[in-house]
């Protein structure tokens, strides 16, 4: 069975936010999102909306398709 795309999703956010050496609070405040909505994207919890992808997208000074690359495993 597919991966979760939430989760994939999720763990590319996560990436790429620890590559800028933030916490979950600075990309937050960056990004105009709360810490606890953020939380929920990385974790799969949450299905992000286009335009919260563009505006994570945007404060971490990325094209929103990078967003998007993330590896399909079988996890689950």
């Amino acid at each position: 069975m597919a991966a979760d795309p939430k989760k994939l999703f999720g763990k590319r956010l996560v990436q790429l936010r620890k590559e800028h050496g933030w916490s979950q609070e600075v990309l937050a405040w960056e990004s105009d999102l709360a810490r606890s909505y953020i939380g929920g994207v990385e974790r799969g919890q949450r299905n992000i909306s286009l335009v919260n992808i563009c505006k994570l997208a945007n404060t971490l000074g990325v094209q929103p398709s990078e967003l998007l690359k993330f590896e399909e495993t079988d996890e689950k």
